[in-house]
């Protein structure tokens, strides 16, 4: 079945959680924990970086998370938001922004590859985590 075809009721459906909401936008550092099936096991996997890209596209809606891991390897993944998959979307920090797309982010080593945090107050933290 085809993401674009899919309705708020068929993703329901799927097993989904309704809880999904974008309280994070272009910019944010999130950290995504993954459902990784090993054989038989179950594990969480935590992938923490900037969202780099958001593509609004009603079910086959998609985010593309972007960090830097050991020896500056930077590790780009694209994750559906209404997949099964993804256990949960932690907000860490707000990212200070001027583009709906940070490809330009690619080119970037070392300290210029870094995001500049916008301060939020508590309160302003808070409604962002408690969003629905």
């Amino acid at each position: 079945m085809k993401a674009k075809t899919a309705t708020r009721e068929t993703i329901r459906e799927l097993g989904v959680k309704d809880s999904v909401n974008l309280n994070f936008q272009v910019g944010d550092t999130v950290a995504v924990s993954l459902r990784i099936v090993e054989g038989d096991k179950e594990r969480l996997q935590i992938f923490e970086g900037d969202v780099i890209a958001m593509h609004n596209n009603g079910a086959s809606t998609s985010f593309t998370v972007r960090k830097i891991s050991a020896n500056s390897v930077s590790v780009e993944r694209i994750f559906p938001l209404y997949s099964p998959l993804i256990e949960s979307i932690k907000f860490v920090r707000r990212g200070k922004t001027r583009r709906a797309k940070m490809y330009y982010m690619r080119t970037r080593v070392g300290k210029a590859a870094r995001v500049e945090e916008q301060i939020l107050t508590r309160e302003q933290k808070e409604q962002i985590i408690n969003k629905k």
